[in-house]
């Protein structure tokens, strides 16, 4: 068990003085209280001091520079290796006290660290940075001088399990290096990775240590030593963000996404208004619910009663729909709050996003005062077809189905909205949640999680306000329902200025990319690949197990989709004797089995139907890659119904495995495609990647939710 006592009796002589880091010793204390082992050392005050512990300890030594002021100590000239004699210690003392004091005229210098010298083993960084988006996290890399030449490192969210902890070693470039390599021994994987679940530990209990860096610590074969400690200390690090619970997220998601009345707040009959096109959507939308145009001059909109103010409404209201200027919001939100409303959905923009944070703020805190929850402000409004309702002054959108998106950017929003409108995608809902003022990513994904019209959650985001919150409610989610996530800005401008080799290397979209896999989403590279994911992987029945297998008309095509299943992490089946002579009974000679098979290009339909059929069948297949090459003898529309019937066959007797496709050929394969889709084969046109990629993607969704 740790020493929890002795760290907080550190921790709060270091407040007492005013104190943002610990001392080396300090820090070596604190490591032991966890059980994180460290060299054997001894404090020196004076060169006499060092020269004795040094004898005891056994030559050569480390010295180090021991001083609340100067955080990094080799900077100062603070660090002496490999003192291999008593007179070299004696010399070595009064040099890293003068270069300290040369360094920092005023930096209070306690002494000097005597420090056995370790030797042998394999450098790596263990720390924990507190990150503004996901609050404690811990980091593992390359360490010592590799660390911020080749940023080898890896993130996890604090506390980790053992099992993510031992994740972390093979999460990073180097792996193999761990492993051993040439000759060299592996290294004890069980010592570094309860390093790592220790110091998760620590943070955790302590969240006022801000930085900890544990660099470099030498792993050798048969344990973990952090050789070097430093530990930053912040109050303001251990502060928490408000939360809403689960249950109240619920409560007040449900009455905004399943309305039974709906105001809408700057209601216009002027064609051209955002008012007007709000009630045009949810009369012309088929919303069922009662739908209240508020305007003081206007007796009726759209044969319903008008009316002055929220308040003069008859009965509860939901939903408040704002259609009107930013500076009128405040006073028509409180109005809204006295009446009761759910939620309040401001569409205005001219908030925090044109520097306006006061009347940002402003709206939050008279939210807040009613309970009263707020989407955007600065969106398109939201849909949610299962009760017809769209809420936005964009165009109606009626085709139901499992897919709930939600984007950041109103401009994303429309392009959402055009791609399911295009490739009739059926959805259970769009939200746009503009400058995520209050409702944000996890609170839809509470109300979608539970949510028995969504299969599949897709979500554009630049950023997110509680990535903790997030990442929790994703990883729950995940593992029932994909969630994909397509996060903007995932080229770092540079990580701010950081009192720890932790801190400067965790770059937002490092972090974000580690615990978003850690959570079991599925990152999206682009903005179509998003779209294509969630289109795709609610159509794939889910495999059964890693074994891909490639049949091909063309020899090209197979060697494109050979390398797409390794660029997504699929492994292609070696075929095994009996199989691979079954399929030989169905292709020509001058054909190829193994994997990819090649029935050639001048093959008949039948060829395609019977090595379909085959794949299908057997047990220890579990997934199909087909490619087709478009020929004379069997046309695209002729593959795409045969594929389609052979699919159909064996889902009637219960074999249902992925099956995605990839067509080359003249435009008739656009059709041929398009015909394939609407029966279940995820398939393209003129790509052997774009089908292969939301395979993968299918893949990783049931690896990471444990399925496979």
């Amino acid at each position: 068990m740790p020493d929890k006592e002795l760290v907080q009796r550190i921790l709060d002589s270091a407040a007492a003085e005013g104190r943002s880091s610990l001392t080396a010793p300090e820090g070596r204390l604190v490591c032991e209280a966890y059980g994180i082992a460290t060299p054997v050392e001894r404090l020196a005050t004076t060169f006499g001091e060092a020269m004795k512990h040094a004898d005891d300890i056994g030559l050569p030594v480390v010295l180090k520079i021991v001083s609340p002021d100067i955080v990094h100590k080799t900077e100062a000239g603070g660090v002496l290796v490999g003192l291999d004699s008593l007179d070299r210690v004696s010399e070595g003392f009064r040099t890293i006290v003068a270069n300290a004091r040369a360094y920092d005229p005023g930096a209070e210098i306690l002494g000097v660290q005597v420090q056995a010298m370790l030797t042998g083993g394999q450098e790596v960084i263990i720390g924990s940075v507190t990150d503004p988006t996901f609050g404690k996290i811990v980091a593992f890399g390359l360490g010592g001088v590799l660390v911020e030449v080749l940023k080898d490192i890896t993130f996890r969210l604090a506390p980790t399990s053992e099992e993510e902890a031992l994740s972390m070693l093979d999460g990073i470039g180097a792996a193999a290096v761990l492993r051993g390599v040439r000759g060299a021994e592996p290294v004890d994987r069980d010592a570094l990775a309860g390093i790592i679940h220790r110091l998760g530990a620590l943070v955790t209990d302590f969240p006022q240590l801000s930085e900890v860096d544990l660099n470099p610590v030498l792993a050798t074969a048969s344990g973990a030593t952090a050789v070097d400690v430093r530990m930053l200390v912040d109050a303001d690090a251990a502060e928490e963000p408000s939360r809403f619970t689960q249950d109240e997220i619920l409560t007040a998601m449900n009455r905004i996404m399943k309305p039974a009345s709906i105001a809408v707040i700057g209601a216009s009959a002027e064609a051209g208004k955002i008012g007007n096109s709000v009630m045009r959507n949810l009369v012309d939308g088929g919303y069922a619910g009662e739908i209240h145009p508020i305007n003081p001059k206007a007796d009726e909109i759209l044969d319903r009663k008008a009316y002055a103010s929220i308040g003069d409404v008859p009965g509860e209201v939901d939903v408040a729909v704002f259609a009107i200027p930013a500076k009128f919001v405040p006073a028509a939100l409180t109005e809204a709050g006295e009446k009761g409303v759910a939620g309040a959905i401001l569409i205005p923009s001219g908030f925090g996003e044109t520097g306006n944070v006061a009347l940002q703020d402003e709206v939050v805190a008279i939210a807040r005062r009613h309970g009263m929850r707020v989407l955007g402000p600065n969106i398109y409004g939201y849909y949610y077809t299962p009760e017809n309702l769209s809420a936005t002054f964009c165009t109606p959108y009626d085709v139901k189905g499992g897919v709930a998106l939600t984007s950041q950017s109103g401009g994303i929003g429309m392009a959402i909205l055009g791609f399911s409108r295009s490739a009739k995608m059926g959805v259970s809902a769009i939200v746009g949640v503009g400058n995520k003022a209050d409702i944000d990513e996890d609170d839809l994904l509470t109300f979608f999680e539970h949510d028995e019209h969504t299969e599949l959650v897709a979500m554009h985001l630049e950023d997110l306000k509680d990535g903790r919150a997030f990442a929790e409610t994703a990883k729950r989610v995940s593992a029932r329902k994909p969630v994909v996530v397509l996060k903007a800005g995932r080229t770092a401008q540079g990580a701010k200025a950081a009192g720890s080799h932790t801190g400067a290397l965790a770059g937002d979209d490092r972090v974000y990319d580690d615990i978003l896999r850690q959570s079991g989403v599925l990152r999206a590279p682009g903005l179509n690949d998003m779209l294509e994911y969630a289109r795709g992987i609610p159509l794939l029945p889910t495999p059964a197990g890693e074994n891909v297998v490639i049949i091909t008309g063309a020899g090209g095509s197979g060697v494109l989709l050979s390398d797409a299943c390794v660029d997504n992490g699929l492994d292609l089946m070696t075929i095994p004797p009996d199989l691979d002579a079954a399929f030989r009974e169905f292709i020509p000679p001058f054909g190829a089995a193994g994997n990819p098979v090649d029935i050639t290009g001048g093959e008949p339909p039948s060829t395609y139907r019977n090595t379909i059929a085959l794949g299908l069948a057997d047990d220890r297949v579990h997934a199909l890659v087909l490619g087709y090459w478009h020929t004379i003898v069997t046309p695209p529309m002729v593959f795409a119904e045969l594929v389609s019937e052979v699919v159909a066959e064996y889902r009637a007797k219960g074999i249902r495995k992925p099956v995605v496709a990839s067509l080359s050929g003249d435009v008739e394969v656009e059709e041929a495609s398009a015909l394939l889709y609407e029966n279940g084969v995820v398939a393209y046109p003129y790509t052997t990647e774009k089908p292969v990629a939301v395979l993968g993607a299918k893949y990783r969704w049931a690896r990471a939710a444990g399925l496979l």
